[in-house]
């Protein structure tokens, strides 16, 4: 059986971006295991420009991304599997993997690195009455359909969902020629950043109707319509709202998942927010010495927070393999997330352990306007940031010093929320 000092799960950007910042800290012998036929994960589909603005200062599109991430990791002679499944990770940390020319193979590991990524939901978890003819992709499944796999999924399109890659989605069918009917959502405001609402919708003339969702779906073969309708706040459909819209196509953007089967086997715990792992201020989870990063933590809107996030795990993985974690005297704080904010990651926060400033990256739940982030150290506010409006599609951050923290030898919890300005 091999032992590595860190095997990292997942070849995409959080997996690479954590694999070079571990060589970075001088461990030697790392291992990548990647399911895919290439290093990159979904990077390589996406082939719109907008990636790499914070992390390299200049405009890249996803495969220019990973491939910048790639070279690093061959020139620094990181060893890696591709065409490579993990079927199990045990919380002693032996993972068992499986490919065609090994066959079923056992790792021992003194850390693991969790980079999984995400997956999109199904048409099945959303109970949409109909048949189940040709024509309803996922958005990510049509997204490789056309970018690299060059097939062409229909050229009437109806898109359910306003994430950034049904949004994507919309602009990439038009250039190729497809006529996108109509973007639905069915909350009152969008699931992606406004930049891409600006570029692809309105730039194209495609509408976006909020409160709006599928109720029925015409065809038996291949998808020939569908039929929409307003909801109400309950998300409930009005009836007397309905509208027909003759498509071949349905493009579902309706939410990521994180990839967390092997978490959940690991018996690591999770936070029912994101359906990601509890992590500290080091990446780490609830068990020693397995680390978490990327769209398997939660859903990133950057890939360049994936790649800062990941090179934190990559970081404090090697100083774990290498005994040089910081001590601390078991003083954990808890963060606290209310009105309005839904999740913050990391959940908790060890001072002593920390790094000068740690990144608290959090979500809200809803449209706030002319509104202040307040953060809070028991009953005391700390720290309050005006913001003219914050969204549930935007990913928001706090930045929280160690000196200040170490100020409080008594804090017991730190309470993030959004508060009318």
């Amino acid at each position: 059986m091999k032992s590595y000092d860190i095997v990292i799960i997942g070849g995409g950007p959080a997996g690479l971006a954590a694999a070079v910042s571990a060589r970075k800290e001088g461990i030697g012998s790392i291992l990548i295991l990647e399911r895919d036929k290439e290093l990159g994960g979904i990077l390589n589909q996406c082939i719109h420009n907008g990636f790499g603005l914070h992390t390299f200062k200049e405009e890249l599109t996803g495969p220019e991304y990973a491939g910048r991430f790639i070279d690093q990791v061959l020139e620094l002679g990181i060893e890696y599997k591709l065409n490579t499944m993990v079927m199990d990770i045990g919380a002693d940390k032996l993972v068992t993997a499986m490919n065609r020319e090994e066959g079923m193979f056992q790792i021992r590991a003194g850390a693991v690195i969790l980079a999984m990524g995400c997956r999109e939901r199904s048409r099945g978890a959303l109970n949409i009455p109909g048949y189940r003819p040709a024509g309803i992709y996922s958005a990510g499944t049509a997204q490789r359909l056309v970018n690299m796999e060059g097939f062409m999924p229909g050229r009437e399109v109806v898109i359910l969902g306003s994430g950034d890659i049904g949004l994507i989605m919309a602009r990439r069918m038009t250039l190729e020629g497809a006529k996108v009917k109509v973007v639905a959502e069915l909350m009152p405001y969008s699931g992606g950043l406004k930049r891409n609402i600006v570029q692809c919708l309105d730039d194209y003339g495609i509408p976006l109707k909020l409160s709006h969702t599928v109720v029925n779906i015409k065809g038996k073969e291949r998808l020939e319509g569908i039929t929409l309708a307003q909801v109400d706040q309950k998300g409930k459909p009005v009836p007397g709202t309905e509208e027909e819209y003759s498509c071949d196509t349905l493009l579902l953007s309706v939410g990521l998942i994180p990839e967390n089967e092997l978490s959940d086997g690991m018996g690591i715990q999770m936070n029912p927010v994101t359906s990601g792992p509890k992590v500290n201020e080091r990446m780490e989870t609830s068990i020693e010495g397995v680390f978490a990063c990327g769209n398997v933590l939660h859903v990133h809107d950057l890939v360049d927070f994936v790649s800062e996030e990941a090179a934190a795990a990559g970081r404090n993985a090697a100083r774990y393999v290498k005994g040089q974690e910081a001590k601390g005297n078991g003083h954990i704080v808890s963060l606290n997330p209310v009105q309005g904010v839904r999740y913050t990651v990391p959940c908790t926060i060890d001072p002593d352990k920390m790094d000068d400033v740690q990144i608290v990256r959090f979500r809200v739940g809803n449209v706030y306007k002319k509104c202040t982030i307040g953060v809070y150290f028991d009953d005391e506010q700390v720290m309050s940031r005006k913001r003219p409006v914050v969204a549930p599609g935007e990913m928001e951050e706090v930045k929280l010093e160690k000196a200040k923290l170490l100020q409080y030898p008594d804090l017991k919890t730190i309470t993030i929320k959004i508060e009318e300005a």
